[in-house]
C-alpha cells in the first residue's frame, strides 16, 4: 500500500450516511433472497430479522445504530428453516462491524511495526486475530479463490487485506464498501448462490 493510501485509511471515519447506504444494500439483498424462495425446500420465505449489538471502534461509531440483521424464515410446514441472506454490514458473528474489521486490519498491518495499540479503537489482540484469519482460514475459502481469478494477480496471504484494498478503486469508504460486498458470501451459509446476491462494482 502506498503512503498516500495508508494515510487515507489512517484518517477514515465512516459516518451515518455510509452505514445507511449499507443498510439499504442489505435490505435489497434480503428482498432478492426472499424472492428466490427457501434454499432448502423452495417454500415461501417470511421476514424473521434478529437483533445485533455491533461495535464500531473509533472509525465507525455511527454504525453502532445498525442493530437489525436482516433474516428470513421458511413458511413451509415441515421445513421452517432460517435462511439468512448475505450482509455487507456484519461479517458473520463478529461483534465488530465488517467495515471495522477491514479498516482495523489494514491499519494493523502498518501499526504492527510501530507497536501502537489499540488500533482504530479495537484491542490489538483482536486485530491480531483478524490478521491471522486473513492469512489463514480466509485463503481457504471459495471467496478467496474467486478473488484470485477476478484480479488475475498474486494475492499473497501475508499481505491481506491490504493487497485487496490496493486493487479496489475510489476513496477509503468506497473501497471498504466494495470489499464488504466481495466478502458478502462469507457472511452466511444459507445460500448456494450467495455471490449473485451481493454482486457489486469493484
Amino acid at each position: 500500500m502506498s503512503r498516500l493510501e495508508a494515510e487515507m485509511f489512517d484518517e477514515v471515519v465512516l459516518g451515518s450516511e455510509f452505514f445507511e447506504g449499507l443498510a439499504r444494500a442489505d435490505a435489497e439483498i434480503a428482498a432478492l433472497a426472499r424472492a428466490s424462495r427457501c434454499p432448502h425446500c423452495r417454500g415461501p420465505l417470511h421476514v424473521s430479522n434478529y437483533g445485533r449489538k455491533p461495535r464500531g471502534g473509533l472509525v465507525a461509531v455511527a454504525g453502532e445504530s445498525q442493530v437489525v440483521r436482516f433474516s428470513l424464515c421458511c413458511g413451509q410446514e415441515g421445513c421452517r428453516r432460517r435462511a439468512t441472506p448475505p450482509s455487507i454490514r456484519f461479517l458473520g458473528r463478529r461483534v465488530y462491524l465488517e467495515a471495522v474489521v477491514i479498516v482495523a486490519s489494514v491499519l494493523g498491518m502498518v501499526e504492527r511495526a510501530r507497536k501502537r495499540a489499540p488500533i482504530a479503537g479495537v484491542p490489538s489482540r483482536t486485530v491480531g486475530r483478524w490478521l491471522a484469519w486473513w492469512s489463514g482460514p480466509f485463503v481457504k475459502t471459495a471467496v478467496f479463490a474467486a478473488l484470485r481469478v477476478r484480479f488475475v494477480t498474486s494475492l499473497a496471504p501475508k499481505l491481506l487485506p491490504r493487497v485487496l484494498v490496493e486493487r479496489l478503486r475510489g476513496a477509503a469508504d468506497d473501497r471498504v464498501e466494495r470489499l464488504s460486498r466481495l466478502l458478502g458470501p462469507l457472511t452466511t451459509t444459507s445460500w448456494v448462490d450467495r455471490p449473485r446476491l451481493v454482486r457489486g462494482p469493484t
